[in-house]
């Protein structure tokens, strides 16, 4: 079968990226972390700035926040916040190794004029598990963020929120188990989510593309999609085929060094929109 025609951007982005200068994975807060098993910074260097140059080679535009010491998950900048229309709702990070991080994202939107940033009531982990669907917000519950955090949504951001449960401890944020492609597109993984919530995404989009397995277990899925391009882990071989398929662009990156702290490309990347 030959590859549907290709999708064009939507438009160019802007996201905020943190180098990962102090990087290492020194606890274990989520099944992927494995402090017994060595880190090579460099490499998580090279591959980051890979991604960043996969980034401005597509048009878009990168910020950086700078690193802070004795903070290694910093590096995951779509934790550090929600923006959408230029209103920025801060993160609140359920664990106590990385509740710091917080204040560093909150004080950068501060300095970089963003008029409306507040402060988070409940615990929520930034884009994370928040992800913006166009004409929604889709907000992902179950082991890191609070369910509740749907209100604070709907309130600053004047948008639906459409809640959805995780239920495998390994997809423990949203974003690593689904990707928005365009307005009406998204691929996810089935498994990690309770029927409730995949009825609800099937009802939302209207087409969704299953990921298999072993292209979840690699976090094929924690991706970035400008409506047309996709950067996404280049281990997820068999996303790749069904990207291709559906007209999207893939743009694989390899990222293996910070998939040992449970991240990838979108785990890296806050858009300011």
């Amino acid at each position: 079968m030959p590859d549907a025609t290709p999708r064009m951007p939507t438009r160019l982005r802007t996201y905020l990226m943190c180098p990962p200068e102090h990087f290492a994975v020194e606890y274990a807060i989520n099944p992927w972390m494995k402090p017994d098993q060595p880190v090579d910074a460099q490499r998580a260097m090279r591959q980051w700035e890979q991604l960043r140059q996969a980034f401005t080679s597509l048009g878009h535009t990168v910020q950086t926040i700078t690193a802070k010491p004795c903070l290694p998950d910093m590096v995951f900048a779509a934790n550090g916040a929600t923006v959408i229309d230029g209103k920025v709702l801060g993160a609140r990070f359920r664990h106590a190794e990385r509740q710091p991080e917080a204040d560093h994202y909150l004080t950068w939107f501060r300095e970089h004029g963003y008029g409306v940033v507040k402060e988070p009531t409940v615990v929520n982990e930034g884009e994370g598990d928040i992800v913006f669907a166009g004409q929604a917000i889709l907000a992902g519950y179950g082991f890191r963020t609070d369910e509740t955090v749907w209100s604070e949504l709907s309130d600053l951001f004047e948008l639906p929120v459409i809640s959805l449960r995780l239920v495998d401890p390994r997809f423990y944020h949203l974003d690593t188990a689904l990707v928005v492609l365009d307005a009406d597109t998204a691929a996810y993984y089935p498994a990690a989510f309770d029927d409730a919530s995949r009825a609800a995404l099937a009802s939302y989009f209207d087409e969704l593309i299953e990921v298999k397995d072993e292209d979840a277990e690699v976090l094929g899925l924690n991706a970035i999609s400008d409506g047309g391009n996709v950067v996404l882990p280049e281990q997820a071989t068999g996303l790749v085929a069904q990207l291709k398929a559906a007209g999207f662009t893939p743009v694989g990156v390899d990222l293996s060094e910070l998939l040992k702290a449970g991240g990838g490309p979108k785990c890296c990347t806050l858009e300011l929109r």
